[in-house]
């Protein structure tokens, strides 16, 4: 196995090359680390107001699972379907309810942790205020480590405690006005994404989210619009939002929001008394135009649960193999249950000789990944699902994405234009931001993250008698995605349509029974990946037909406005023209990273070189462990 990855025949996710077999496997027991998404549902977590709290769910939960797989370098997806199912209550309002006596102290002093756990802990503290009527944790952080010390776990250095202390605040922000009232949508989402800017803050990571919403739901479809929702626009890039739609939806007319609500509930059983508060969410929501919020600012996605549980590759027999599925990761190339994780290998078909060869290849990166589901989480609950599907995922190098989060490539995606910009996010204080600068290329804060992210500028010349995006219809690119859906993809294909691809069935994979695993549910393809980029001017009025007819043949998609150079700030591809190509390429020199700032930290004999962890993808972007963001 050493010898294959030595020869580069396949490699273990970046999360692999960094953590196993190092102490923070060996000696911490952090498996989570090892694998690269995850998915947790809010539908039966959060405790309903109808609910007597001892046969209740723990309504932190949720919340605490992504921002602690976040923190380990996980991507998470998650649901909004807890949505009025939970009361928030004042904080401090329990303590006098249990003595019979008026309401005691509000605020409960505690001294934080200076570790992943112990932000974790603090961030449950204050849910459990409002969810339960404890007390509010007054956070001390004198403990945490000061800005710019090295994190020895993990690589990188810290940011100090503000990031905590912020999130904190803006929890608070959130759930006073809801004091009194049910949980909302628009709640559910903005906890998830704060914890995402707090985790991207805290330096330690790059945070990959997707939020599962009701189609019905104008005020989810609305959560990304700045217009109505301006104080949003400081944390909501943290996720992609997508909806869960049901099949036969029709596309082409304006929905009454309620009936489409039910069909968004109607893919779970209500009980415990929970129907009043889930009604209460119907009731609420109005008619959506999905698709016109998709010509502007290309959100929301779609996913089809009903295919995703029913189907492996859309061409073959329906099989019901997934019926418990909840929903996806952050690039929806993976079906997964309520807090399942997924590991993620790749080989490269060109490094072999013959098909033996490879074959023999596929076993091997195979049985690294299964290697991966043997060690149990620190999550019960995710161990429970983890031994039960041992679910991975093996991927064929040129396929659509390179899932290992440092590695990410174009695949499918066809050029934007034969000269372009690539831009590359970074962290601040990486150490190749220097030999960059030096070498001339075009260094600039990001948008979103000014004090945390620097964005690289790379020109590129795709070369002459390239294909480009701009060739290629919205219904071709479906087409190629439907194709690959149906005899590729045995989960789902999670599109970010721009490129070609030439595979065939990779059916080794689908015969567990072939590598003597006949026990375990044969969970093994890594999906397309692949946005589909579309003309609103021209393709756009077709947007509500074309889904119409394709729900029924894919198990997800995005979609992407093509813009003009400039339209959103800092896209990570931007078509600019020959004269501005050759104008950028003529300042560049060669890069020289011999002078690589803070090659190792420490000093003495205890100085060491501070591994950095592989990020994960992020819609169109991954970052690598040298800290790029692509």
């Amino acid at each position: 196995m050493y010898r294959r990855m030595f020869a580069f025949k396949f490699l273990p996710p970046g999360r692999g090359l960094w953590a196993m077999g190092s102490k923070l496997t060996t000696e911490r027991r952090l498996y989570a680390a090892l694998n690269n998404c995850a998915f947790v549902s809010t539908r039966d977590a959060l405790r309903c107001r109808h609910t007597p709290a001892d046969l209740a769910s723990d309504p932190t939960a949720p919340f605490c699972f992504l921002m602690d797989a976040s923190m380990l370098g996980v991507g998470v997806g998650f649901d909004t379907k807890g949505a009025g199912t939970i009361d928030v209550v004042a904080p401090g309002s329990a303590e006098g309810r249990e003595v019979g006596a008026q309401a005691g102290p509000s605020e409960l002093k505690i001294v934080v942790d200076d570790s992943r756990e112990g932000w974790r802990d603090a961030f449950k503290l204050l849910l459990e205020a409002y969810f339960f009527g404890h007390q509010v944790p007054v956070l001390d952080v004198s403990n945490l480590r000061p800005v710019g010390a090295p994190i020895r776990g993990f690589g990188g250095v810290s940011q100090g405690s503000a990031p905590l202390v912020e999130l904190m605040a803006s929890v608070k922000a959130t759930l006073d006005p809801l004091i009194g009232k049910p949980l909302s949508v628009t709640a559910i989402v903005d906890l998830m994404n704060k914890v995402g800017v707090c985790v991207v803050a805290g330096n330690v990571r790059r945070t990959a989210e997707i939020a599962f919403g009701d189609p019905g739901s104008d005020e989810y479809i609305d959560l990304k619009n700045y217009d109505k929702n301006p104080d949003r626009a400081s944390f909501g890039w943290a996720s992609n939002n997508s909806v869960l739609a049901p099949l036969g939806m029709d596309y082409t007319k304006v929905h009454n929001g309620t009936q489409l609500s039910r069909l968004f509930y109607s893919s779970f059983s209500i009980s415990n008394g929970c129907n009043r508060g889930v009604a209460r969410v119907l009731m609420d929501v109005s008619n959506a135009k999905v698709c016109e919020r998709i010509q502007k600012n290309g959100e929301p996605g779609f996913a089809w649960l009903e295919n995703m549980r029913a189907y492996g590759r859309m061409g073959d027999e329906k099989n019901d193999r997934d019926s418990k599925a909840m929903g996806g990761n952050p690039c929806l190339e993976q079906t997964l249950e309520s807090f399942e994780m997924c590991c993620l290998v790749e080989t490269f078909p060109d490094k072999h000789e013959s098909l033996e060869d490879f074959l023999t290849t596929l076993r091997f990166a195979m049985l690294y990944a299964k290697t991966v589901t043997l060690g149990g989480t620190h999550w019960d609950k995710t161990n429970e699902i983890l031994f039960r599907n041992r679910r991975i995922g093996c991927r064929l190098r040129g396929s659509p994405l390179d899932h290992r989060g440092d590695m990410s490539r174009t695949g499918m995606h066809y050029p934007e234009s034969r000269f372009y910009i690539r831009r590359v996010r970074m962290a601040s204080d990486a150490d190749v931001l220097g030999p960059l600068r030096e070498a001339g290329y075009r260094l600039e804060p990001a948008a979103e993250n000014p004090e945390g992210t620097m964005v690289v500028e790379v020109p590129v010349d795709a070369g002459e008698a390239v294909r480009t995006a701009q060739d290629l219809s919205m219904w071709e690119q479906l087409s190629f995605a439907a194709f690959l859906q149906r005899y590729w993809a045995d989960n789902q294909a999670s599109f970010l349509c721009f490129g070609a691809l030439t595979l065939r069935t990779w059916i080794f994979t689908s015969h567990a029974s072939t590598l003597c695993i006949q026990r375990y549910t044969p969970f093994v393809f890594v999906q397309v990946s692949c946005t589909i980029t579309f003309d609103p001017d021209t393709e756009g009025k077709h947007l509500a037909h074309a889904l119409d007819y394709f729900q029924y043949q894919l198990k997800g998609v995005s979609f992407l406005p093509r813009t003009d150079y400039g339209a959103f700030p800092q896209m990570p591809y931007e078509a600019i023209s020959e004269d501005e190509y050759k104008s950028q390429i003529s300042k560049l020199r060669p890069l020289d990273f011999s002078r690589r700032r803070g090659q190792t930290r420490g000093e003495g004999d205890g100085a060491r070189v501070e591994e950095v962890p592989d990020r994960y993808c992020e819609s169109d972007s991954c970052t690598n462990r040298a800290g790029f963001r692509v």
